[in-house]
Parts: C-alpha cells; sequence; structure tokens
C-alpha cells in the first residue's frame, strides 16, 4: 500500500545533504588549485577592500580635439582593458568606469604595475619607404658628408610588452609561404641622411593631408613659434636635408629641435621625416595614436633612425589569434594567425616588398639583400623592420628577446583587440593589508552580531523549534563557506566587503523562511490536528510561500548582477549563492529534521517544542470538534 500523502523517509534528505557535504568539501581540500597546509587551503580569495591590492586609474584621451570619449568607445575599452588584464593570469581584476573618461582597474592581493593594460594596442605593417638619420648626429660638424646613426644615437621608446633589442617577424614553419623574412642587422647598414634626386619626397604643400580643424590650429601655433623663417625652410624641403652641404640651413631649422613632442605630433608626415633637427627622442614621445590613421603615411624610429613608412596595408584586425609559444631554440615568439582576407592582404604585402613594385622603396631603406622592408608598428613604436625575402602565404611569428611576460603581454594586447580609446595612467596606489585587514574583521563582525540576534531571537520565541533554525543557519553557512572556497578556484569568485553584505541580507531571508513554516505549522495545530500530522500539511502549505519568496529574491540578485558592475556585482553574486543554498537546507535539511521532531515527546510540550498556545488550546478541550473555520487552499 502506498504511504499516505505527506508521509516521507527524512533519512534518505539528511543522506543526500551529507553526500553534498562531503563532495562539496573533498573539493575544498583536494580539486585543483589547492596547496600548501589545511589552513591554507580552506582560504577563500579575498578582494581589494579585504587583503589590500594595487588601483589604477586610466584617464581616456584624445589627441585631435579634446573631447571625452563615447559611451560605447568607453565600455568597449572597459571590456578590453578586462580581458587583457585576465589574461595575465591575473583573477579577481575589477574592472569599472568611473565618469566620463575614465577607468579604474582593481587588483586585490598583490602589487603590479599595470600601466601596459590601457596601451591602445594599434598593430598596423607599413612598408619602409626612406630612412634617414634621427639622432641628431647629423647636426653636430662632420668631416664627411655621410651620417649614420651612431651608438650614441637616442634609443627608441620600447612599449612594455616589448624586448629591450629589435625583435624581428618571421614566416612559421607551417606556412607553406615562399621564403622567408630576415631582421636587418642594424639600422645604420641603411639609414643615411642623404637622399637621391630620383627618391625626393614631395613638397607638404603638395600632398597636404585633409586634417581636423583643431590640427590646422595646432600647426598654426607651431609655426607662429619657429617662425615664418623656418617653416617655410621645412616646407620647401623635398628630401631629408643635408646639414653639411649647406650649414645656414641648420640655423634656420633649429627652431624645430625646441618643439615638444605633442607639437611634433600635428607636424605634416613629410615635415617629421625631412628636418633633421626633429629627432627620434621627441617622435618617440608623441602622445598615443599619433599614427593611428592607417591610410596615411608616418614617421617612425628603430634604433636611432627615421623611417617614412607607406600607408598600412595590413591592421591588427586582420590578425585572428596572436599567442606567446616557444620556438625550436627554446626562444619565446609572438605567433600571429591571420584571417582569411587578412591572409590575403599579408601575401599581398610581401609579394609587393619582395619586388619592390613601382620601386617605391628608396634605397636608403633597402634591406641587405637589396628588398624591402616591412614595419611591424605597435601603437607610435616599430618593434621590427625585417627586410622581405620572399612571398609569404602563410602565419607568421614576431620574434626576439622576449621572456615569458613580455610574450604574453604582447599577444594579449593583439589578441582581444586595440583600444577604441587611448589611455594616460593617472593614479596608481597600492592598498595597505592592514587596512583591508580591518575592513575584514569589521564585516566578520558584522555576520556575526546578524546571526547572533537570529540565533537569541529564534530560541527566546520558539525554543527546541530554534535550535532547528541554529543548525540550519551553521549548515548555510558552511556551504556557503565551502562554495566561495571551490569557485574562487575555479571561476576566480572574489569575495568583497560588499559580498559580506549580501551574505548578511540572505540571513534576513533565511530567518523569513522560517517564520513561514513555524507559523503555519502553529496554525495546523490551532485547527485540531496532532503535531506529527501537522508537520508535513504545513510543510505543503509554507513551501509554496519559501520557494516564491527565495525565487523572487534570487531573480532580484541575477537581474542587479547582469545590470551592475564592480561592488554591487559582487553583492548580487553572494545575495544569489546564499539564497540557492538556503533553498537546499530547507528541502534537505529542515523539513526532515521537523518531521523527525514530530515523532518526540518534547515536541508535544509547548515549554519546550516553542509552539505556545497552539498545542494547550487544543489539549484543555480534547472532546471539542475541531476549528470549523475555512482552511487555506
Amino acid at each position: 500500500m502506498a504511504p499516505p500523502q505527506g508521509q516521507m523517509r527524512p533519512g534518505r534528505q539528511l543522506a543526500v545533504l551529507g553526500f553534498i557535504f562531503v563532495v562539496l568539501y573533498l573539493l575544498v581540500f583536494f580539486s585543483g588549485g589547492a596547496s600548501g597546509g589545511w589552513k591554507d587551503r580552506l582560504e577563500p580569495r579575498l578582494g581589494l577592500d579585504l587583503v589590500g591590492g594595487t588601483r589604477l586609474t586610466l584617464e581616456a584621451t584624445n589627441t585631435v580635439d579634446g573631447k571625452p570619449p563615447t559611451a560605447d568607445n568607453l565600455e568597449e575599452a572597459r571590456q578590453i582593458i578586462e580581458s587583457r588584464v585576465n589574461a595575465y593570469g591575473v583573477a579577481e581584476a575589477e574592472v569599472v568606469t568611473e565618469g566620463n573618461r575614465n577607468i579604474v582597474i582593481s587588483l586585490p592581493g598583490q602589487n603590479r604595475d599595470l600601466t601596459d593594460v590601457g596601451e591602445a594596442a594599434e598593430l598596423r605593417f607599413r612598408k619602409v619607404l626612406k630612412a634617414t638619420d634621427g639622432s641628431g648626429a647629423a647636426l653636430a660638424p662632420a668631416p664627411t658628408p655621410s651620417a649614420t646613426p651612431s651608438g650614441a644615437a637616442t634609443p627608441s621608446g620600447s612599449a612594455s610588452p616589448k624586448a629591450s633589442t629589435s625583435p624581428k617577424v618571421s614566416g612559421s614553419p607551417s606556412a607553406g609561404g615562399q621564403g622567408g623574412m630576415a631582421s636587418t642587422p642594424s639600422a645604420s647598414a641603411s639609414a643615411t641622411p642623404s637622399a637621391s634626386p630620383s627618391a625626393a619626397a614631395p613638397s607638404p604643400s603638395a600632398s597636404a593631408e585633409p586634417v581636423p580643424q583643431s590640427i590646422e590650429q595646432q600647426r598654426k601655433a607651431v609655426e607662429q613659434k619657429v617662425g615664418a623663417a623656418a617653416w617655410a625652410a621645412a616646407s620647401g624641403l623635398q628630401a631629408p636635408a643635408d646639414l653639411t652641404t649647406d650649414p645656414s640651413l641648420a640655423d634656420k631649422l633649429k627652431p624645430f629641435g625646441t618643439l615638444t613632442p605633442q607639437e611634433i605630433a600635428v607636424l605634416p608626415v613629410e615635415m617629421q621625416f625631412n628636418v633633421p633637427t626633429i629627432t627620434c627622442a621627441q617622435l618617440d614621445k608623441r602622445p598615443a595614436a599619433s599614427i593611428k590613421d592607417e591610410k596615411q603615411k608616418a614617421v617612425a624610429c628603430e634604433s636611432g633612425a627615421k623611417y617614412l613608412l607607406d600607408v598600412a596595408k595590413v591592421l591588427g584586425t586582420d590578425v585572428k589569434n596572436a599567442s606567446a609559444q616557444l620556438d625550436q631554440t627554446s626562444s619565446w615568439v609572438v605567433s600571429l594567425n591571420f584571417t582569411g582576407s587578412g591572409q590575403e592582404k599579408w601575401t599581398a604585402l610581401t609579394r609587393e616588398a619582395f619586388t619592390n613594385e613601382g620601386q617605391a622603396c628608396d634605397q636608403t631603406a633597402l634591406g641587405q639583400d637589396g628588398k624591402c622592408r616591412v614595419a611591424v608598428v605597435l601603437d607610435n613604436e616599430i618593434v621590427s623592420s625585417p627586410e622581405i625575402q620572399g612571398v609569404l602565404t602563410g602565419d607568421s611569428q614576431i620574434t626576439g628577446s622576449f621572456d615569458n611576460k613580455a610574450a604574453n603581454a604582447l599577444a594579449s594586447q593583439l589578441r582581444y583587440g586595440a583600444l577604441p580609446v587611448t589611455f594616460e595612467p593617472q593614479e596608481q596606489q597600492n592598498v595597505t593589508a592592514t587596512l583591508g585587514d580591518s575592513h575584514l574583521k569589521a564585516g566578520l563582525l558584522a555576520a556575526g552580531i546578524g546571526m547572533l540576534l537570529v540565533i537569541i531571537y529564534s530560541f527566546f520565541y520558539y525554543r527546541l523549534l530554534g535550535s532547528v533554525i541554529f543548525l540550519s543557519l551553521v549548515l548555510s553557512a558552511l556551504l556557503v563557506f565551502g562554495a566561495l572556497v571551490v569557485l574562487g578556484r575555479s571561476i576566480g569568485f572574489t569575495l568583497t566587503l560588499a559580498g559580506i553584505a549580501g551574505m548578511i541580507v540572505s540571513l534576513g531571508v533565511a530567518a523569513d523562511s522560517f517564520v513561514i513554516y513555524f507559523e503555519r505549522l502553529k496554525d495546523e495545530i490551532r485547527e485540531g490536528r496532532s503535531p506529527r500530522s501537522a508537520v508535513p500539511r504545513a510543510w505543503i502549505r509554507a513551501r509554496r510561500t519559501i520557494i516564491s519568496a527565495n525565487a523572487i529574491t534570487l531573480m532580484s540578485a541575477v537581474v542587479l548582477y547582469i545590470v551592475s558592475v564592480g561592488a554591487v556585482k559582487g553583492f548580487a553574486f553572494a545575495l544569489g549563492l546564499a539564497t540557492v543554498l538556503d533553498l537546499v537546507v530547507v528541502f534537505l535539511f529542515r523539513h526532515p529534521i521537523m518531521t523527525m521532531f514530530a515523532r518526540t515527546r518534547a515536541f508535544l510540550s509547548p515549554r519546550v517544542s516553542g509552539l505556545g498556545r497552539a498545542l494547550p488550546a487544543r489539549s484543555a478541550e480534547p472532546g471539542t470538534a475541531r476549528n470549523p473555520r475555512v482552511k487555506e487552499a
């Protein structure tokens, strides 16, 4: 015969709960990432406000008009920066926007330089059209007209993901292309200030670039600063000036050596290249995104040599994937995998450089074997400028003196794309562990006081039933704690002060479900049922309300988690996690343990059970009929 409705076997639910605890804490102590002593394995990941760490503020800049970026661009930049930080193996990082131009990065638990994650990472592949000295050595009197970059040349600035030595780009062994790419040993091999008449560059006025009004105004300001004579002399240059043949020209162009990198950035490209008093020391310090436009020529430096670069034929968006790898010599390289259209562009560019179509590359820019070079330009700097020794039809590599960190940093920037906004680091501060420890103690104290007040009230009002509340809260806390440890290792969840607040709020949700169940139980007993039969009936009716209340809390937490960022997201996650685990405790512990209590004699005593006047009201008139009031549906 089937058991009566409501009858259950509480041992099964308790066994399931015990199994969940065993599995959870096996993961806590022995899952991947668990290391150290037993105490270390019980430590969850804590946020910046609890353990200290690093906070970096990046301010969006715009070299053209100074206006703040759009909200969409700022959000896109935030997502890219967050992906870069996570790709570095930095867990629990918090990346949020602040105001209309700031992005704040918080890294808990360690002090680390995060300024490189805000670099634009605009990757461009450009042919080297011409080369000249950019070290400033040609400004000094010399016995011969030749001026090659010397060892005293001002080295070009290096981005953090680059190596100190100039790397090169080469075809991967599996590329299947014809030939390869070889790096020119040094810039002095081909960079000379003398220009042949046949390779004369067009004058700036003949190829004036359409520029925004603000840049045109800035150029006029620079013209006034250097003077009309210097500006006219620079505008009339058709090629890099040879100051040894015309010493008076050096005095005319001398004012350009006093310009700031910001002022250099607004000059026409040909003027930046042809004026010898504009050195690599100035060009390397130009603001970010100064040579961003792929449709215009550009000037950049490498090892003291100044290059005139062609328009970009291959962009960073043509790179499908970038990864840091060890090559056959156990050296770190960045492997580039192109998209379908990107591979076609790359093959066309290497063919064009290999054959020197239209003799576009000047003699000063050719490599040792007389082939054109292709510069790999990252932001404003040349990563390498290898000579093209064949047509490449497959993937390529950026190689050089990379270490693991530098190679992964560059690959991360290229893989997640260029930032739509340029940033300048404004403030990087370290939060001390002492302050974080005080926050942690305050949060735990608040949680302890909240739980203690709930327990005191439950024992005062419900007495024996208060022990059910106490045990339920303890089990729920153990489940939440174990889940925090496991989630911290698996998905990088970080417990913050806001997360502790979410768990404190969940105590109120748990206490509310107790009140619903116990008051429903009292109503059933007042209607004349025995405690043993009242427990399952009260559970059936209270269960709907408990599920509905927790479902609303859970949906609120999910919505809050989706639409929020930063600390609020941590609050929502902790609240939702605690709510789900409270439901587990309700179904697998609270109802089964109440069924077991209903079979004891203590449960029949109002002083012990905490059922108040419900039991005396029934036992005072044993012969009377049950309360005829209408029952709830």
